[in-house]
């Protein structure tokens, strides 16, 4: 007996003159979609029996794509009727030509009477269709279109289908996927695609499919030397054709690993030439040996011409968004610089709709006094205008922010440039300063999404910032808000793609990060780094497809420690400079930095005598041990010093050319009373310093 309880005498009548299988038993498990075949299935399909796997959509793609609707209709109605059908099908041969099939079934109840099981036979009908053509003329003398009509109908509704998908692709990617999609089912068999192209004598892979890596890695960045067939192709400019290993290897002995790691054994090489020039080769692969019909390889050959046209275009538009994306990505920091007062981590991420590069950026610009601005923007729009214009702004913000400006201020200036540029020039910006001294941070905006502040217990608020439209819309002053952050929280700042898309508004994107936030700092890790991640994967733009970049900024912040601060009230008298003096000796004792004693007395001394000659009081004293020994001296002044070239016979002026002799650096910033001015010094190799965070 056979797996189907069929004995031979039985199977005999399903079966023509020839021993070829007419008639096959099927059982589809409707629930699990899961098809059971009999023996004698794939012969009436004229397939090979591991095609027909058990799950239900392997014999589905067998059947023409005009039947399938028409097929799966009959099997719901027979369904719902819990009743019987029978419904005839193309099914399209290996040599890409159909051959007709009959379903007979009827549907299966289980226990409660629910459909489970659909349950019959599948006939070959070629020869009874063709008898029943010519048994039936055509009504008014029309003649009805046979077999190799419908195959070249359907084979052209291809064609022209993959020609409109060619023609809006728009990358070499697109152009790989609209062959694997539209190009491959016009050949039977094929399993394989790739596309190469060659540059400077080298072939890379432009995309390939039914390839493992392994065997893609054995070509890409290779001369093309090392690839024959392809070398052949490109040569000679007409296809080449090989239909099966041992051809392969008569064709090209040496290169029987290839054969062995591409588990193919049949390939269509075919040049891709488009406008006169070769610009690589399309490779179409089989799992079998296969015999390449003239009519295949005239429609390879045709096909082909179409694929490079494509891939030119789409050469042109990868070369000019790399180029894009290489000045964007110049633009932008290549690393975040270490500072004492944060430990950061930012991500930056291109939109996932449209294939124009964006003007977001992000900085964090160490400042004098272990204080740290954070700053985030967007320009409006996308391309490589937009682009150029991010990169003049963050130049721009850098040296505002070295001339130690408050963040309204750098705004201020800011939209000055922006207005400069134009009237269809408009930016968003956040600028915040934060202070490691004293926790507080500063803050300002122009149109950009306010940040979020949260600490380890999980609160998570959105700073009430002032509203300030973008820049460039702007008409200043801009508003600042100060905030006093406790030692260790989190500032996330973001631009509006991480919150905002054509399926979410704003308020909802804010409202589901800060709650992602919360689980994150509740549950997960607390590490800048690992936050970006969990963020963008819950939250980013592979949740919500959007048109507009994505940058995140998370920075956890670190108050210094009061046992590295010493500060002292001193008089605007000639005698502060001895009390100065006095001050510094005993703290670098206590810091065991005595080497710095002399050097760091005589810049106190010089920068006291500037303040009792030339400014008013309060006078104070600062000393920091951070990452250099920090020296700061304020007043009540808002006039700032300049280094000035003294003559031989000038008896003033070298007191700042002296400071900055000594100082690793120096400068001078505005503060609410009146000025600072502030010096650094290396810190000796084996000093001690402030414990790392």
């Amino acid at each position: 007996m056979s797996p189907d309880g069929r004995s031979p005498q039985e199977r005999r009548g399903t079966e023509d003159d020839g021993g070829r299988a007419r008639v096959a038993m099927w059982d589809w498990d409707v629930a699990e979609g899961t098809v059971a075949w009999d023996d004698s299935a794939a012969a009436v399909f004229g397939v090979e029996p591991d095609e027909l796997r058990w799950e239900a959509t392997a014999w589905q793609r067998l059947i023409h794509p005009v039947d399938l609707p028409r097929v799966l209709e009959s099997v719901e109605d027979a369904s719902r009727a819990r009743g019987a059908y029978s419904v005839a099908c193309r099914i399209r041969r290996r040599d890409g030509g159909y051959h007709r099939v009959e379903f007979r079934g009827h549907c299966a109840l289980d226990g409660q009477g629910a459909p489970n099981h659909m349950i019959g036979t599948v006939s070959d009908a070629t020869d009874r269709h063709a008898r029943d053509v010519a048994a039936s003329p055509p009504p008014s003398g029309r003649i009805p279109r046979d077999e190799a009509q419908e195959v070249a109908a359907d084979r052209t509704e291809r064609i022209a289908t993959m020609t409109t998908a060619l023609a809006a692709a728009v990358t070499g990617r697109d152009v790989v996927n609209v062959v694997h999609d539209h190009m491959l089912p016009l050949f039977v068999d094929a399993t394989g695609v790739g596309i190469w192209v060659e540059e400077a004598g080298r072939v890379y892979a432009v995309g390939t499919a039914g390839y493992s890596q392994e065997f893609i890695d054995l070509f890409e960045g290779h001369p093309t030397e090392d690839t024959p067939p392809a070398m052949d192709a490109k040569r000679d400019r007409v296809p080449i054709f090989v239909s099966s290993p041992e051809e392969y290897l008569r064709r090209y002995p040496n290169l029987d690993h290839v054969v062995a790691l591409s588990g193919k054994n049949a390939w269509a090489f075919l040049p891709l030439i488009a406008s006169g020039r070769v610009i690589g080769c399309a490779v179409i692969s089989y799992s079998r040996p296969h015999r390449f019909a003239h009519e295949e390889r005239t429609l390879c050959t045709a096909l082909s011409a179409l694929v490079a046209q494509a891939l030119a275009r789409a050469r042109l538009y990868d070369a000019e968004h790399d180029r894009a994306r290489q000045l964007q990505q110049g633009l932008l920091p290549r690393a975040l610089p270490p500072t004492p007062a944060l430990t950061a981590a930012a991500r930056y991420l291109p939109a996932t709709e449209g294939m124009e590069v964006g003007g977001d950026w992000y900085d964090i610009i160490p400042l004098a006094g272990d204080r740290v601005a954070l700053v985030i923007g967007d320009v409006m729009g996308h391309g490589l205008r937009e682009a150029a214009t991010m990169g003049r702004l963050r130049t721009a913000v850098q040296t505002l922010a070295d001339l130690e400006l408050p963040p309204d201020e750098l705004l201020h200036h800011l939209n000055d440039l922006v207005c400069g540029l134009g009237d269809d020039f408009y930016a968003t910006c956040l600028c915040a300063v934060y202070d490691s001294t004293d926790g507080t941070c500063s803050l300002a905006t122009a149109g950009h999404p306010p940040p979020a502040v949260a600490d380890d217990t999980g609160h998570v608020r959105f700073v009430d910032l002032p509203v300030n439209p973008p820049l460039g819309a702007a008409a200043p002053p801009f508003d600042a808000t100060e905030l006093a952050l406790p030692d260790g929280a989190l500032l996330v700042l973001y631009t509006d793609g991480l919150v905002e898309s054509s399926a979410r508004d704003i308020d909802r994107g804010m409202a589901h990060l800060a709650e992602r936030l919360r689980t994150v700092l509740t549950n997960g890790p607390t590490d800048p780094d690992a936050i970006c991640d969990d963020l963008l994967k819950t939250t980013g733009p592979d949740q919500q497809p959007t048109d507009d970049d994505t940058v995140l900024l998370v920075a956890r912040t670190h108050r210094h420690a009061p046992e590295d601060i010493a500060t002292w009230r001193l008089p605007a008298e000639p005698q502060a400079a001895g009390a100065a003096r006095h001050h510094i000796r005993d703290q670098l004792c206590a810091w065991d930095l005595e080497e710095l004693s002399f050097v760091t007395e005589l810049l106190v001394s010089e920068l006291l005598g500037n303040v009792v000659r030339h400014a008013k009081g309060p006078v104070s004293l600062r000393l920091l041990r951070s990452r250099a020994l920090i020296c700061e001296v304020t007043d009540g002044s808002a006039t700032m010093p300049r280094i000035r070239r003294a003559t031989e016979t000038d008896e003033n002026g070298r007191g700042l050319q002296l400071i900055a002799m000594l100082a690793e650096c120096w400068g001078a910033r505005y503060t609410p009373d009146g000025k600072c001015i502030w010096t650094e010094q290396s810190m000796p190799d084996d000093a001690p310093r402030p414990p790392t965070r």
